[in-house]
């Protein structure tokens, strides 16, 4: 078995763009109040639009699970998803995970309808495939970094920053070949392998 997730990757400019979004960030948490704030920040290059996890999975089931995702993606147009605000799960008081993604506008678009069409399809090809139905709604985001300790600090000091009250610009992620990423867990981090594409 291994591990294993249904992902877009990100150009290069717009990983840089990140990276950018991170080091204005990181300053505000600095600072002897906040030494009992502990944030690991994922490096850009690890950054991706993930679709479906699927946790732990059969080798056997890759070339199934590639002509499946293939079918799907054929019937589904290419489409841009603007990254416009900064957000946090489960929400912005006691963040534990922060987070760049489109703005609640966008969530109401055409776009956004097409996207979770897509998504609604894979989550389909995958319950066919035996993996179990995900009852958390969809939400686009690319994850920048993680809260470990301080969460309460954290929320507090990006209420008086404002940083999640401004209108970002950070790019557009262009949705176009599904990958499937292998993801191995080290004590330095997850280390991702893709094992193929699909356009």
């Amino acid at each position: 078995m291994i591990r294993t997730f249904l992902a877009v990757e990100l150009s290069e400019e717009l990983r840089r763009q990140i990276a950018l979004v991170q080091q204005d960030l990181q300053p505000r948490f600095d600072g002897e109040p906040l030494k009992a704030v502990r944030i690991a920040w994922v490096q850009p290059s690890f950054i991706h639009l993930t679709m479906r996890f699927l946790g732990d999975t059969d080798e056997q089931l890759l070339d199934p699970i590639r002509e499946a995702i293939a079918t799907v993606r054929r019937s589904h147009p290419g489409m841009q998803i603007p990254l416009e605000r900064l957000q946090a799960f489960p929400n912005l008081r006691q963040p534990r995970v922060l987070w760049v993604g489109p703005s609640e506008a966008w969530l109401k678009s055409n776009a956004a309808k097409q996207l979770m069409t897509l998504h609604r399809d894979i989550e389909s090809c995958c319950r066919s495939l035996g993996f179990v139905t995900e009852d958390k709604p969809f939400t686009p985001h690319l994850t920048m970094a993680r809260i470990k300790v301080g969460d309460r600090a954290v929320g507090q000091r990006l209420a008086q920053s404002g940083a999640c009250d401004r209108a970002l610009s950070v790019g557009v992620i262009t949705v176009g070949p599904l990958v499937l990423m292998k993801s191995k867990l080290r004590p330095s981090g997850p280390v991702y392998t893709k094992l193929w594409e699909v356009e």
